[in-house]
């Protein structure tokens, strides 16, 4: 809204400092502060009605340090982080642009889904809050609006540089004007590592007969399908302990604000030999706003917490993270980004899946970890909580500085 204020001001005007509205380093700049403003200081005020409405954490028996002080915690708190990422959003964004229409879309969605659980955990009394098959419903519908708009929607596109001629005399300087092709629609994705670090979904079809291009919708919406779940499922099973959900994502994102920019960057595309995504920088104003709603809830969400973030919160974070990775072709890189992620899922996929593997051999079933998710595994071993949080932080900082490394590793 202030974006297109300000704008008619300067149009109409020429108001003095309106320009600013233009860049959009400016307008992410006020998104974080506005975004740690609100959740610090209202974020106070929703905890307080959370507690008036007796929106507690109902905690299971681990058996791990420390956990009975944990039950009667407001839970929900993932409320704080989407009203404090979408108020600065509505205000400073641009509202038609359609990488932030999916990113409000996502919020929205996996909020509503993630709330539904809380809430029947909570006033319904049932520990098991929405049954997981209709949570992996909404994950899917989620992933196929993404994947469809991503395929089919003429706002998102790609620009390759113009390849001269080998047997051009040109010769081309550092001086010389960057020349693109015109915006086209594409697949193509980034491969980490890779010299020709590109791969085109549509490559696993079209090798039958090229004419499948125009079905690779059948290949790429599946796989954002999966990647959409995997995330955010991923976000929700690290949300175990004070603060590591929170300040993981925060991280994470932090590292994506910089992706969505270069590559929203016709120079800095060009300089690191990044894909050049038109309009995509535009998402910068939304992560950064994001950035400060989770920075935020850490102010109250660090040990001993305040407040949890809920499946509201989990599944809203894990939402977000897959579609910013998927709108900056940079999906491929979730296994080292999310390596936080990746960790938690694998453990409980390997716990699960040996215990049941023992116990059909040997009629027993036996444990890799001590428990799962991984944090868990630490906090039996008697590690404190504080500790285990930091040194996943630390974890999240080196796999976010390798995925950074990649830009230019090939």
């Amino acid at each position: 809204m202030l974006y297109y204020l300000f704008k008619y001001f300067e149009e109409e005007f020429n108001m003095p400092g309106a320009s600013l509205f233009g860049f959009i380093t400016f307008r992410a700049a006020i998104a974080f502060v506005l975004s740690l403003a609100f959740s610090t200081i209202y974020g106070k005020r929703i905890i307080t009605f959370l507690q008036r409405q007796q929106v507690g954490e109902t905690v299971r028996d681990l058996g791990l340090e420390g956990q009975a002080q944990k039950a009667g915690t407001p839970t929900m708190g993932g409320i704080i982080i989407i009203l404090a990422t979408l108020i600065p959003v509505f205000l400073l964004c641009q509202l038609d642009n359609i990488y932030v229409v999916m990113l409000i879309i996502t919020t929205v969605w996996m909020g509503l889904i993630g709330f539904t659980d809380d809430y029947i955990k909570i006033f319904k009394k049932d520990k098991g809050g929405l049954k997981g098959i209709f949570k992996v419903i909404g994950q899917v519908g989620l992933g196929a609006i993404i994947g469809s708009i991503m395929f089919f929607h003429d706002g998102v596109t790609i620009k390759e540089e113009k390849v001269n001629p080998k047997n051009s005399q040109e010769l081309i300087t550092q001086n010389s004007p960057i020349e693109f092709e015109a915006a086209k629609k594409s697949t193509k994705t980034t491969i980490p590592f890779v010299r020709d670090n590109e791969f085109d979904y549509a490559s696993l079809i079209d090798w039958i007969d090229p004419s499948l291009a125009n079905w690779a919708w059948l290949v790429f919406i599946p796989i954002v399908i999966i990647i959409v779940t995997a995330v955010s499922n991923g976000a929700n099973l690290t949300d175990g302990i004070d603060g590591l959900a929170a300040g993981t994502s925060a991280i994470v994102v932090i590292t994506l604000a910089l992706f969505a920019w270069i590559s929203g960057n016709i120079v800095f595309s060009d300089y690191l030999n990044v894909m050049y995504i038109p309009n995509s920088g535009e998402m910068v104003v939304f992560i950064t706003a994001f950035a400060g709603a989770l920075v935020g809830f850490l102010w109250y969400n660090t040990f001993p917490a305040q407040v949890f973030m809920g499946d509201t919160g989990s599944l809203t974070i894990g939402g977000i993270i897959a579609v910013l990775a998927i709108a900056t072709r940079k999906e491929l890189l979730i296994p080292i980004l999310c390596g936080v992620f990746l960790m938690e899922n694998l453990s409980v996929m390997m716990q699960v899946s040996w215990f049941k593997y023992t116990k059909k051999r040997h009629g027993e079933g036996r444990r890799i970890f001590l428990m799962s998710p991984l944090h868990h595994h630490y906090q039996k071993r008697g590690i404190h909580e504080s500790k285990i949080v930091v040194r996943f932080w630390i974890v999240g900082i080196l796999l976010a500085i390798i995925s950074v490394v990649t830009l230019k590793m090939r």
